[in-house]
């Protein structure tokens, strides 16, 4: 390494590895960001001003990260868990669904500085972990889906054009090196934007004016039970995402105290999230691209994520930057996603080989079985959705949760026994 973690490289080298960082992170915000905008909001001022919030928590949660939590080199970007809580609670309203999100960061701040986090890890086994980084993937596939095909024509077109763009980016994954291969999804966005928009046509933009009132406003509280326990099951999620992260870098560069880093870590991501709820924008959770990023640039030094994240809030204020962001076609967010989702599906199979998760039929049953009946409920007809009643329509109309619920159920109760009698 060039840089080690508490190295403080010159103004320059700062600088330039800080301009990394932040240009990684901007894929890391735009798409789930525009996604959920997008989702609340048909009026493109509205939208803008979503992401204007989101750009300036995003940052402040990385500079906070970086001084006073897990102080480790990670990239900071909104939880694509967290989106399918909100796909799932929808109909609620934006102020229902952000008081979920709130409370479940003040839970996950709880666990993490009270210390039962500890004892929280011992539940997520290998499998179970395993089954929750393919659910996240699964589950998000209608979304992919609407948007890829946004809208009713030239949808033969939209098809190609996003499989062809999620192959393009898998081959500049394999032959680009060093920093280039860790933007790869940015410049998947870029020449996406500019091919589909030179075949379609531009569209007609008009400018966006600051100082949208209510900048710093709280959204109104609506208690829903089943939103909150929806939104349990995810948080559950990402603490596997948030641990994982922290525990890949931490090794990788040899940081110490990391039960210490761990703690701190969680509970900010956990700080961050009541913040972003009572803002009501999604919250953030560490990203696991980290090592690759270091692994190419040969800085492992937090200190260059600082001026990275002063560049995510400088972008809060700008609207007119966030105004060219948001006009990115939903079929080119569909095909990033659609790249992002199978890397996650690869980081779960990994796993599955690596730690032996699948070591028989049983094991196949609990992995098979759970992620079945999280794609049957992600593609259900919204008649039989709309037909559970609204308590536990959250939980029940949810894949994700149901899936979690699912393999919680088998691994540690169906099959408790047999792994039991396996070990004596």
């Amino acid at each position: 390494m060039k840089f080690n973690l508490n190295d403080r490289p010159g103004f320059f080298p700062m600088l330039m590895y800080g301009l990394q960082w932040w240009i990684v992170s901007i894929p890391c915000v735009v798409i789930i960001g525009i996604i959920v905008a997008r989702l609340h909001y048909t009026d493109q001022v509205e939208q803008i001003f979503y992401m204007q919030k989101l750009f300036g928590i995003m940052g402040l949660a990385m500079i906070v990260q970086m001084l006073w939590g897990h102080r480790l080199p990670l990239v900071i970007g909104p939880a694509s868990v967290l989106l399918i809580g909100i796909l799932s609670t929808v109909s609620i309203g934006v102020e229902g669904i952000y008081t979920s999100l709130m409370i479940g960061g003040g839970i996950l701040t709880l666990l993490a500085f009270s210390g039962l986090l500890s004892r929280l890890q011992a539940v997520f086994t290998p499998r179970i972990i395993v089954v929750i980084l393919c659910l996240i993937a699964f589950t998000l596939s209608p979304v992919i889906l609407r948007l890829i095909f946004a809208g009713n024509s030239s949808v033969l077109f939209h098809l190609f054009f996003a499989l062809l763009l999620a192959l393009a980016m898998i081959l500049a994954n394999k032959l680009l090196k060093g920093i280039w291969k860790s933007i790869v999804v940015l410049g998947g966005i870029l020449v996406g934007s500019m091919v589909y928009y030179s075949v379609m046509g531009f569209p007609e933009t008009g400018g966006i004016q600051a100082g949208h009132e209510g900048y710093f406003g709280l959204w109104s509280w609506k208690f829903d039970l089943g939103a909150v326990l929806s939104f349990f099951f995810c948080f559950i999620a990402l603490i596997v995402n948030e641990l994982g992260s922290i525990q890949a870098v931490g090794r990788m560069i040899g940081a110490d105290h990391m039960e210490r880093r761990t703690t701190r870590g969680v509970g900010i991501t956990g700080l961050a999230n009541v913040v972003s709820g009572a803002l009501g924008i999604v919250g953030p959770v560490d990203y696991s691209m980290s090592p690759g990023i270091i692994a190419a640039t040969g800085c492992a030094s937090r200190f260059p994520l600082i001026p990275a994240g002063i560049g995510l809030v400088v972008c809060a204020f700008f609207p007119g930057f966030i105004e060219c962001l948001n006009a990115i076609p939903g079929v080119v967010m569909g095909a990033v996603l659609l790249y992002l989702m199978a890397s996650q599906l690869s980081a779960g199979m990994q796993m599955m080989i690596r730690e032996k998760a699948v070591d028989g039929f049983d094991g196949g049953i609990v992995v098979g079985f759970s992620l079945m009946v999280a794609l049957l409920l992600s593609f259900a007809p919204d008649e039989a959705l709309n037909s559970i009643p609204a308590l536990i329509r959250p939980i029940v109309g949810n894949g994700f949760v149901m899936g979690v619920i699912t393999v919680l159920i088998l691994e540690h109760l169906i099959f408790r026994a047999g792994k039991k009698a396996k070990k004596e």
